[in-house]
């Protein structure tokens, strides 16, 4: 079944035209609703909705209100909360499902609707397939005395901060750490610099003053030079970037140099290694850092790629029972701690291994040394069918053996433009950038 307003993660769009509007939100909520009582089988069940920190989250969380409201359905609402806060809370007041409103690391003027399952995990093609046939249908109020009800939980922020907390070993502290925050005005702006400063560390908060229309402007883990900047003027040991739903991470060091979710991701790896745990495997995608790959296979973690997109690392963790997985752009997953990408949580994780072992980052990663990689965007023309292209797939096969061990190409096209994107990867910046351009002029040929 194709569908009309689900894609990779959730619903998204610019608010005010279709889907991001409050008639459609209306519509949502109530179709939500009547999937969640037929197979709940609970009389009255109940969802918790969180958003991030955008003007438009008032307006779609009144319009999801109202239609759960109609469906018979109760609502918890949390105000502002990071994405993995509203998957944990679920999970832990026992709800039937959590809601966030938010639309992650775009602008403001965007926004959109995600899911969790009653165990604070994604929900599966077939649910949002469900949700998608109950919109076709006309809808079908509850009586007065049917109405669910809403009610607000104050002590959201406060439950998440214990969660997080509880997430870093408990033998240890960051006292003696100055750490820079960087929630781009998102969610986290009122939950991170406390988690941070309550484990010990001295805090420095950016980017923690939301106005409604700044959330990921200038600020945060996809606009890091803020934060490279405020580490080196507090002379700080770390800075931590979020984005606006604060499932994603970026790490700074004293030195200003970024960390990318590739090398946190080997972090995490290493650090349950040095612990003596076992570790069977890593996901990563299909755009994650061979040199990463190469470095976990020199300790024997087997490493897998998925599709790029968080939901299908997490698929390829489930099926092969496996805990740790990420993403380039800082999606990190620690399955053993959290059901979803957790920005604070990740961070956490790697400075838990600085603390212990006493390793700055730079030297915990100084035998991982990331290979370059040339990113080239061609725009397909109308109708263009770059698979059947025979001079691109004899090119390709003598890119990929004339790089051998010492690269990989990955040719993919664009989800939501009309351009194919191709990567190569190589042991020397020229030799990726020679190697891409031969694709693309394969391509435009």
């Amino acid at each position: 079944m194709s569908r009309n307003y689900f894609g990779t993660d959730g619903i998204r769009g610019t608010v005010g035209q279709a889907p991001i509007t409050p008639d459609f939100m209306l519509r949502l909520g109530h179709a939500v609703g009547r999937v969640l009582r037929r197979d709940s089988g609970a009389a009255r069940p109940s969802v918790l909705i969180g958003k991030d920190t955008r003007i438009s989250g008032y307006m779609l969380e009144s319009s999801l209100e109202a239609g759960f409201a109609s469906a018979g359905v109760n609502v918890l609402l949390t105000g502002p909360l990071p994405t993995p806060g509203v998957a944990y809370l679920t999970r832990a007041l026992r709800q039937q499902l959590g809601v966030v409103i938010s639309a992650s690391h775009n602008p403001f003027a965007d926004n959109g609707i995600k899911f969790f399952s009653a165990s604070g995990e994604k929900l599966p093609d077939a649910w949002e397939q469900a949700v998608e046939r109950a919109l076709e249908d006309a809808p079908s109020w509850v009586d007065s005395a049917s109405l669910g009800r809403a009610r607000r939980l104050e002590d959201a922020r406060g439950r998440y901060i214990e969660f997080c907390k509880n997430c870093f070993g408990s033998d240890l502290s960051l006292r003696g750490l100055k750490i820079v925050v960087d929630a781009a005005h998102g969610a986290a702006y009122h939950v991170a610099p406390d988690v941070f400063h309550e484990l010990g560390a001295e805090v420095i908060a950016i980017g923690c003053k939301p106005d409604g229309f700044n959330i990921n402007a200038g600020f945060g883990a996809t606009a890091p030079s803020a934060l490279v900047a405020a580490v080196k003027e507090h002379g700080a040991d770390y800075g931590v970037a979020l984005d606006g739903d604060a499932d994603r991470l970026l790490l700074v060091d004293a030195q200003g140099r970024l960390y990318n979710g590739d090398e946190l991701l080997y972090v995490m790896v290493a650090d349950r290694l040095a612990q003596g745990l076992r570790v069977p495997g890593a996901v990563g995608t299909l755009m994650t850092n061979m040199a990463v790959e190469l470095a976990l296979k020199s300790r024997d973690v087997e490493f897998v790629r998925a599709k790029v997109g968080d939901r299908y690392v997490l698929e390829e963790l489930a099926a092969r029972g496996w805990q740790l997985g990420g993403e380039g752009s800082g999606h990190l997953l620690a399955l053993d701690k959290h059901t979803t990408g957790d920005g604070i949580v990740s961070a956490l994780l790697v400075l838990q291994s600085i603390c212990r072992t006493g390793k700055s980052l730079s030297e915990q990663l100084a035998g991982v040394e990331l290979f370059p990689q040339t990113l080239i965007n061609v725009r397909l023309q109308p109708g263009q069918d770059w698979k059947s292209n025979a001079r691109l797939a004899r090119e390709q096969a003598e890119v990929t053996a004339d790089l051998g061990s010492r690269g990989r190409v990955l040719i993919r096209a664009s989800g939501t433009e009309p351009l194919l994107r191709v990567m190569v990867e190589a042991s020397e910046a020229s030799l990726a950038q020679q190697c891409a351009e031969r694709l693309v002029d394969a391509v435009r040929a």
